[in-house]
């Protein structure tokens, strides 16, 4: 019997993946093909829609051809993408009237004060789940609309499509016939009510969005369609699993249950947590959104995302020279003097979830004669770790849940003194999954599913994981943690 595969498309920030994946589930062979980042003098972060869209079809043709496969035995594809980043295009000839604006970018910034002053922040967040923010879509749309000439009367007219970069791809793969999107995307865009899976009315109305420009909202394991690739290959594929990368990357942990809850090291991190099928306002600042939906049902998530977590990391080693590479970190922590008592908060560009004080700025504490480079290296190790502590803990106590695990994944999860110490801090096992690329592995997975081509419980039981547990005595382990408190409390009042 020939060997089927599913092709899993990875956009990212950077650049996309193509991943292809064996009818085990195996991944057998990734490609990237990197895009422009267009940066102006103001910060505005923008992408090149119609260069993501041609990376994506030569990154598919390169990651096939590598893998030196009989392309027709593909038989699904999965989506995974960068989130909250939006493009605009004419729905007639399928051209963007401007750039992508990237979810980096807060140049809505203004359009949210505006509606803040109008005292509708709390009504957004009630119905989207998420703090009323340029960092989310619908900003970025409505600064489109406001800026470009001729995009206003365009969207009256219903002549344009607004969508995340899912929907972009969709709509040029498959020749203009789908413009759709999945709930986990939908979710991120402040327009969708989540507890009415619609797009919301009102809160269109008050970003000036007409609401008959935005895509059809789907199941993430759905139908989206299906593509040749430009006639690559010699009869369309169909698209059978779409989500935003964090969605996907909580999906390949295998986190289908309410309290299930993992952890991506990244430049910044994100830690999502399944909450069931009812969705939970949170208390603590951390934001409600969609996991995704399967098969008519939709399951909720709590998130927080942190600015500085591996780009920590990255500081020590292209700013101060601490370190010539971060592989360095483990053995320098692991040399400094147990009793030093350093603390680092990296608020470079403010403080996130669960603070949201963007004026904070970092601050070492706690240095004594002592302090060397290895317990500056090991402060910032450990203020990964407490910053995430901080969300899970958070994400506890909102949703009433006692956390058994974290699953994590990253670059960073390769620090074994940095997992332990998570752990230690946590007092619950820390499980790193034995497979990368998560966000492209959980499309795939979800198309693979819906296809029947893989089975769910056999193909989640292969996944092998490394597990830490605390080792710490926990009043240790609580006064090293209220030395954390202390030391943020520093920065919070400045």
């Amino acid at each position: 019997m020939a060997n089927k595969y599913i092709l899993s498309i990875d956009q990212s920030t950077q650049g996309t993946k193509g991943l292809l994946f064996d009818s085990q589930g195996s991944l057998i062979k990734r490609c990237d093909i990197p895009h422009k980042q267009i940066i102006d003098n103001q910060g505005y972060v923008e992408h090149n829609p119609n260069e993501i869209l041609q990376n994506t079809v030569e990154v598919v043709k390169l990651v096939v051809e590598s893998a030196e496969i009989n392309k027709d035995d593909i038989v699904g594809i999965g989506i995974s993408n960068q989130r909250e980043t939006v493009v605009v295009w004419d729905r007639q000839t399928g051209e963007p009237i401007y750039n992508a604006i990237v979810w980096q970018c807060a140049r809505g910034r203004d359009i949210t004060n505006r509606i803040e002053r109008q005292n509708k922040g709390s009504l957004i967040r009630k119905r989207t789940g998420l703090h009323l923010s340029p960092y989310f879509s619908a900003a970025k749309i409505s600064w489109i609309l406001e800026n470009v000439e001729g995009a206003k009367e365009k969207s009256v007219k219903g002549e344009i499509c607004c969508g995340t970069i899912d929907s972009w791809l969709i709509f040029k793969l498959t020749g203009g016939k789908e413009f759709k999107t999945d709930y986990s995307n939908a979710s991120r865009t402040q327009l969708f009510n989540i507890e009415e899976l619609t797009w919301d009315r009102k809160v269109c109305k008050l970003f000036g969005i007409n609401i008959e420009t935005l895509p059809e909202v789907c199941d993430s394991n759905s139908y989206f369609g299906e593509t040749d690739f430009n006639d690559y290959f010699s009869k369309p594929i169909p698209i059978h699993g779409v989500l935003g990368d964090s969605h996907a990357a909580l999906f390949a942990q295998g986190c289908f249950n309410k309290g299930m809850i993992k952890s991506t090291y990244g430049t910044g991190s994100s830690v999502m947590m399944n909450i069931g099928e009812k969705p939970i306002f949170s208390q603590r600042g951390l934001v409600t959104s969609l996991a995704w939906g399967m098969d008519g049902k939709v399951n909720y998530v709590l998130e927080g995302n942190i600015n500085y977590t591996g780009a920590v990391i990255t500081w020590l080693e292209k700013d101060l020279k601490l370190i010539k590479s971060p592989e360095e970190t483990q053995a320098l922590a692991e040399q400094a003097n147990p009793i030093d008592k350093t603390y680092l908060v990296p608020a470079f560009t403010g403080l996130g979830a669960p603070y949201w004080d963007s004026k904070a700025t970092g601050i070492i504490t706690g240095i004594t004669r002592t302090t060397g480079r290895a317990e500056v290296v090991r402060a910032a190790l450990d203020s990964i770790a407490y910053q995430i502590t901080d969300i899970v803990m958070a994400m506890s106590k909102d949703s009433g849940i006692e956390i058994k695990e974290l699953r994590v994944d990253g670059g960073p999860t390769k620090n074994s003194y940095l997992m332990q110490f998570q752990s230690d801090m946590l007092r619950i096992p820390v499980q790193v999954a034995n497979i990368e690329e998560l966000s492209g592995t959980g499309a795939a997975y979800v198309a693979g599913i819906a296809l029947n081509l893989y089975e769910k419980e056999q193909i989640f039981s292969r996944i092998k994981r490394t597990k830490y547990e605390s080792k710490m005595n926990s009043k240790e382990a609580l006064k090293l943690y209220e030395g954390w408190k202390r030391a943020v409390s520093q920065v919070l009042m400045r």
